[in-house]
């Protein structure tokens, strides 16, 4: 079972330009803790890269790696999946309270609804 946490535990459908913005903001806030990521279009080392350096927003002053298959921002370790159906996807088993839905395909509550805690 994942361990309880004082924080609200955040997972993203997509690490894009809102997934990454979504994720500094819980990172600099320290009141949300980004549990689990799903990008199945998006490699692990290039996540760690886009997030230490990005375009917009400038380079990342934490520290940001890939480590045993997680990317770990600030040595909080945040599980990455890669599923295409997000219907396989058990959130809830990487701790996750709520599904941040950013990929802009799913926009309607019915469509978004595949993403729900499972």
């Amino acid at each position: 079972f994942p361990v309880a946490s004082p924080h609200a535990c955040l997972s993203l459908s997509r690490f894009g330009r809102i997934g990454r913005l979504v994720t500094r903001a819980a990172v600099l806030s320290g009141k949300v803790q980004v549990v689990a990521i799903n990008d199945p279009f998006i490699d692990l080392n290039y996540m760690v890269y886009m997030f230490k350096y990005d375009s917009t927003h400038g380079h990342f002053r934490g520290t940001v790696k890939a480590e045993n298959g997680k990317l770990v921002i600030n040595g909080n370790a945040i599980t990455i999946f890669q599923e295409r159906d997000p219907s396989n996807i058990k959130w809830a088993d990487a701790g996750a309270e709520y599904v941040v839905e950013s990929t802009g395909v799913f926009t309607t509550m019915e469509k978004a609804g595949v993403s729900m805690l499972q």
